[in-house]
């Protein structure tokens, strides 16, 4: 077995040659990066940092790692979920790429905290997070820590939340761009990533026949909405659950059933939860379910599913196909839980296809550069991705997709620069 000398834990070196070929078959979808990346290689804006990356592993990261390598960085990466390392993909950046990977598929609970730790231990002075859980783990467990760290990068809804709610209790220790927020990542990888991988993960846990199946989605955010609608575009009847009137007004006018929880509980076929919240599938909920309903989460903690409350209402547990823990009730009903509730696109599938992370890696690769340059100026809050940015990866990805579009005239902007001229 290959072997190498760069501190690591991954599962295996002999997995790293397919490793190698999924992150080569990603990069060709990755246009945008890849011009990021030939600039980070002349410029070198990151010459030196070292940056902490806890991200799902998987082969579009990967490219997002070599390309931060190629500007200078100085990299290691953790998994920001147990589930969702791709174990090939980490043997082939610490074999083939020189990157510190910490991650294995499955790992339990302390195994992912000790790889949090390792990260931390490679003293960074940038961030790059999925959910938060490295930032937590430096402002709790390693504040010795927090010295080094100039800024840092927030992927996801779910992280930018919890760094949020620190900024507004003053406990943030350094400066952190949500990534999230920009319209070229939410507006795509949200959507429509979500969307597809979720379906993917799900049949391909279960082969089930979604047309004719009543499809019920937890939240009407972006994500919620990328996997209605494809839900509903593979047939099925699509239940919207919503706290938040407006986005349940906006799911009705969308054509799509809205109601509560406790009605669609008894309807439906197949549950995903995409809120960024706890238990919102819940004792209450599984007491209404028919038998053999399937419940599945691709929010980001599995604690949107109250898995405690389902193992004690069950008098027996099995594993009945990969990814798929069929729970026997009391009463003779089957509850079915994909992944152990953890984000079903990463656990059961291979997460997003990399044309749309292309653009949320992008946002990432900028932004952390955009935190070495301007760090010293900001404060110790949470910034949207600059406008300026966010615009440019659009431009980016327009132009590697063959695609051109108008251009203001000079009358034109100054017509809308202008309030003298009306009708």
């Amino acid at each position: 077995m290959a072997t190498t000398s760069i501190s690591s834990d991954v599962k295996g070196f002999e997995l790293a040659d397919l490793g190698k070929k999924r992150i080569e078959w990603a990069n060709q979808s990755m246009k945008v990066l890849q011009i990021i990346r030939k600039e980070f290689i002349k410029n070198q804006p990151l010459k030196g940092i070292r940056v902490s990356a806890c991200l799902h592993v998987t082969a579009e990261t990967a490219n997002l790692m070599i390309a931060l390598r190629d500007g200078g960085a100085d990299v290691a990466l953790c998994a920001s979920n147990p589930l969702s390392t791709q174990d090939d993909v980490a043997a082939s950046l610490v074999r083939d790429y020189s990157i510190p990977v910490f991650a294995i598929k499955g790992e339990d609970n302390d195994s992912y905290y000790s790889h949090i730790m390792a990260a931390v231990d490679h003293r960074p002075q940038i961030t790059m997070d999925d959910g938060a859980d490295l930032v937590t783990v430096l402002h709790t467990k390693r504040k010795a820590e927090l010295g080094n760290v100039i800024g840092g990068t927030e992927e996801t809804t779910t992280g930018v939340i919890r760094l949020r709610a620190m900024a507004k209790e003053g406990v943030l220790g350094y400066p952190i761009v949500a990534v999230n927020d920009a319209d070229t990542k939410h507006l795509f990888d949200n959507r429509y990533g979500t969307g597809q991988s979720t379906i993917d993960g799900i049949i391909r846990a279960t082969n089930f026949l979604l047309a004719g199946s009543k499809f019920v989605v937890a939240g009407y955010g972006w994500c919620g909405r990328g996997l209605a609608s494809r839900a509903r575009g593979a047939g099925a009847e699509v239940i919207i659950t919503e706290i938040d009137p407006t986005k349940a007004l906006e799911a009705v006018m969308d054509g799509f059933r809205v109601m509560s929880m406790e009605e669609a509980a008894k309807l439906g076929d197949v549950f995903c939860t995409v809120t960024g919240n706890k238990n919102v599938l819940a004792k209450q909920h599984f007491e209404l379910m028919k038998d053999g309903a399937i419940i599945s989460n691709s929010g980001h903690f599995n604690v949107e599913i109250d898995i405690p409350s389902l193992e004690k209402m069950s008098s027996s547990k099995r594993t009945t196909r990969n990814f798929v823990d069929e729970y026997s009730l009391k009463d003779g009903r089957r509850i079915n839980l994909l992944g152990e509730g953890r984000l079903i696109n990463l656990a059961a599938a291979e997460g997003h296809p990399a044309s749309v992370m292309d653009m949320s890696f992008a946002d990432q690769a900028l932004s952390c550069e955009y935190m070495v340059k301007n760090h010293a100026s900001l404060e110790k809050k949470v910034y949207t991705v600059p406008v300026d940015l966010d615009k440019r990866v659009a431009k980016l990805k327009l132009e590697s997709l063959g695609i051109k579009i108008d251009r203001l005239t000079s009358e034109q902007e100054e017509y809308l620069a202008s309030w003298s001229e009306g009708t």
